[in-house]
């Protein structure tokens, strides 16, 4: 079955359908990973995203089990070059195009993705609209007119908080769209840890009487989750806490700093960053399309600890005065190298100072 992938700016791609017989639309943004499609898939920071996988031959080893990143993927589509129908891994419960037609997700395979990739290199990021069959810009250019959604965080995150339990210290997770890879590492640490909703109050966080306070990933642009920066206002004077990806973010902003949203972000799992203070490189996994704006820390507290090595623009970021650092990269992984793992071993390290501290 022919379906076509309609841009905004008019290009047009015709393949081949599977997973889901269903029109779609949302933002189209590529991801040079190698392997980790199935957690590629279900990170909720692709919530809206057409994710174009730039290695050639995607499904080759199937879906498992263990490896989602979140309970029901909120991808609106996956598009590639091929699509293989017969995986072979020992671990495998289920091909990529059964999981997709599970969960309501339509795929794209046979289209050049190189060509994609490179024009949205040229062109930025734009929306893009998925219909079954042929078709003809008359029949498209309608859709591009309707807004497009700024509720991501706000479908993503938990409803409710619940807790994981641990003999360690007790951390508050606000969840923004979190991947289970961060509730891992912590739960990995011995950390009872608190899962929050991202619209919840600093008083009903501090009511659980938290050690650190943990800001995870999210989709859309850090702009649209005003609730969050009071939280972390009240929060961060009193607590260690560590930001990740939409959280890093989250933190500049309610420091006084500024984002702004990249041509095409950054999404693969081996972009280098330097830290600055060691001069080491760091191979790491990256998933955003917004980063901080450099001109606006000045009026701010917080210094650059980290950079992007291929384009400079900020990965890290630390407080002056309080235990609060941030990056804008995956320490997770989930898909990626583990290289930047010992974040969470620092963030450990701040709250067991903090607690000395207050002595406790």
């Amino acid at each position: 079955m022919k379906r076509t992938l309609w841009l905004e700016d008019g290009a047009s791609f015709v393949g081949k359908g599977f997973g889901a017989m269903a029109d779609t639309m949302g933002e189209v943004v590529f991801q040079t990973g190698m392997t980790g499609y199935q957690e590629i898939l279900s990170d909720p920071s692709y919530c809206d995203q057409m994710i174009v996988l730039t290695n050639p031959l995607i499904g080759n080893y199937g879906i498992n089990r263990e490896d989602f990143e979140t309970t029901v993927p909120v991808a609106k589509a996956l598009i590639v070059k091929e699509a293989c129908d017969t995986p072979s891994n020992f671990r495998s419960t289920a091909t990529l195009g059964k999981t997709l037609e599970r969960f309501g997700i339509p795929g794209l395979s046979d289209i050049d993705t190189r060509m994609l990739t490179r024009h949205l290199r040229a062109q930025g990021v734009m929306r893009g609209v998925m219909v079954d069959g042929e078709s003809t810009w008359e029949d498209v250019s309608a859709r591009f007119l309707a807004s497009s959604p700024v509720d991501q965080v706000e479908r993503v995150s938990t409803k409710r908080t619940y807790v994981s339990t641990g003999k360690g210290p007790r951390i508050a997770l606000i969840d923004f769209g979190a991947k289970l890879g961060i509730m891992r590492e912590l739960m990995k640490r011995d950390c009872e840890v608190v899962v929050f909703p991202h619209n919840v109050t600093a008083e009903d966080v501090l009511r659980y009487e938290p050690d650190g306070v943990m800001l995870s990933n999210g989709p859309g642009d850090p702009k649209d989750v005003p609730t969050a920066l009071p939280l972390i206002k009240t929060l961060m004077p009193n607590l260690p806490m560590f930001g990740i990806c939409l959280g890093h973010q989250l933190i500049a902003l309610a420091s006084g700093a500024n984002t702004f949203k990249l041509p095409f972000g950054h999404r693969g799992a081996n972009h280098p960053v330097l830290e600055l203070d060691t001069g080491a490189v760091t191979i790491t996994s990256q998933n955003h399309g917004y980063a901080v704006d450099e001109v606006t820390l000045p009026s701010t507290s917080l210094v650059v600890t980290h950079r992007a090595v291929n384009d400079g623009t900020i990965e890290g970021l630390k407080h002056l005065h309080y235990p609060t650092f941030s990056v804008q990269y995956h320490p997770e992984a989930a898909p990626g190298p583990f290289d930047a793992n010992d974040l969470f071993d620092r963030f450990m390290q701040l709250v067991q100072e903090n607690k000395q501290k207050v002595g406790i």
